[in-house]
């Protein structure tokens, strides 16, 4: 109890990024992001892992591959709430109290709304959703059901990560990532043990994974929610003043909804990508198998360039808050590279240890042989998502997401969709080939990116926030 009292009362973690030196600032912000980030991905692997053991490869195979349905929904709010993030550190940055109070506000109620929403509509699209992923797969009977069952469970509980996720911004939009990385720790303990208990001891299967998710994601939620309630900071939470500021909505969504269009769409595209995987020349269940192995192991390349990417957004907008735009582009080259040097490092690490890698997660041979083909093949162009995460991560903390969210859709689905259409009727359809959509779809946005951010995008010139 001593331990909890510790961090959910107001001692102030607030970061103010305006002064001190920038890579510093940077580091000292980053590092929970990324340990718990991490710790996250961890946590979410454990219920990959569960099902692999359990010898189902339809299950495991259907666990795998209904993130992008999810991501779908939860997509869209991520890249609505990065938004709130913008005006609340905006705010925080130009040291107007009164307005960051505001945001939090709206914040708040917006999820509170967004979450019902997103709650319903995720348990009534599920199985029309599976019908369009999975209707051309001969296997399709065997995964249905397990998709389905975890899709339900997940969607039913959807409100306490998406409460989670907005008040972990609210917090970074000051300066603080170490509560959140504190909740995370928290929930992935509780997560860890309910799987091993849900599914070796009352053999639930992949219902007991799914329940053991969003019992640690609404634990971490009423953590959050307790936190801000009981801070003595800014962001503090007053239940009875929950009230939308339409101006500040305004804002958010002006900020936010590109970003939340494009990972939304994105994920849907995802998911016709992942058809294309499981209509290779092969075995279906063992490539959406190795597809689901492949994708975990992936999101841990991402997770520099993901955690530096909210460091970015979060310096850039503080420091424009404050007038500095110099400041705000130097903290920008300074986390790319950070970026690049540490996903360099973890690049070579899952180069090396591949195979072993993939057999954590699922010992069979033919899992193992074909993500260990993905992510040996796979892996060095990682490097295309540093600059992508992070020059994306610095325009939507100068406010300007429109741009981002045009050259990510245009790389990441048109791009990528015009190259499977081609690769799988005109040249091979076998998986690696397939599988090379996704490299492909980052460098053509690293280029991109880089063209509009060196000849379009002028820092000096983003506005304060009213």
């Amino acid at each position: 109890m001593t331990a909890v009292k510790k961090f959910l009362p107001g001692k102030n973690r607030e970061m103010d990024m305006t002064t001190g030196g920038i890579a510093s600032n940077i580091i000292k912000y980053t590092f929970p992001l990324l340990v718990g980030n991490l710790l996250q991905q961890l946590y979410n692997m454990v219920d990959t892992w569960v099902i692999g053991q359990t010898g189902e490869n339809a299950a495991y195979a259907a666990v795998g591959s209904v993130g992008p349905i999810i991501n779908i929904l939860v997509g869209f709010f991520l890249g609505l709430s990065s938004g709130a993030g913008v005006v609340i550190s905006r705010y925080y940055g130009a040291k107007n109290e009164k307005r960051v109070h505001d945001a939090v506000h709206t914040s708040i109620l917006m999820t509170l709304v967004l979450g019902v929403l997103f709650t319903a509509v995720g348990i009534i699209m599920t199985p029309y959703i599976l019908e369009i992923m999975l209707h051309s797969e001969s296997d399709a009977d065997e995964i249905f059901p397990f998709a389905r069952q975890y899709l339900i469970i997940i969607f039913s509980g959807v409100l306490g990560l998406m409460m989670y996720n907005i008040i972990s911004g609210i917090l970074r939009a000051i300066g603080d990532s170490v509560r959140p990385f504190y909740f995370l720790v928290v929930s992935a303990v509780i997560n860890t043990v309910l799987d091993l208990v849900f599914v070796f001891v009352f053999d639930m299967g992949v219902a007991g994974v799914a329940a053991a998710t969003v019992t640690a994601q609404l634990v971490s939620a009423v953590l959050g929610l307790v936190t801000i309630m009981r801070t003595t900071t800014c962001v503090k939470l007053n239940l009875r003043e929950l009230k939308i500021d339409f101006s500040v909505l305004g804002s958010i969504v002006k900020i936010g909804f590109p970003a939340a269009l494009q990972l939304s769409i994105t994920s849907f595209s995802n998911m016709f990508v992942q058809s294309y995987i499981a209509g290779v020349n092969l075995d279906k269940t063992y490539c959406l198998g190795a597809w689901t192995t492949y994708s975990k192991v992936d999101q841990l390349l991402y997770l520099p360039s993901q955690s530096l990417a909210l460091a970015v957004t979060t310096f850039v907008s503080q420091n424009l808050g404050n007038d500095d735009p110099e400041r705000a582009k130097k903290g920008l080259y300074v986390s790319y590279a950070f970026a690049t040097g540490i996903t360099v490092f973890f690049a070579a690490l899952i180069l090396v240890f591949a195979p072993g890698l993939s057999a954590v997660f699922n010992p069979d041979e033919n899992v193992v042989k074909y993500s260990t083909i993905l992510l040996r093949n796979l892996t060095p162009f990682y490097l295309f998502t540093c600059v992508n995460q992070l020059f994306a991560a610095a325009m939507r903390g100068a406010g300007n997401s429109r741009a981002p969210m045009i050259i990510m859709l245009s790389a990441f689905v048109g791009f990528r969709q015009v190259y499977l259409f081609i690769v799988t009727n005109y040249i091979s359809n076998e998986l690696l080939p397939v599988a090379f959509g996704y490299p492909a779809g980052w460098f053509v946005c690293c280029v991109s990116m880089l063209i509009y951010y060196k000849i379009f995008f002028h820092i000096e010139k983003s506005r304060k926030l009213a």
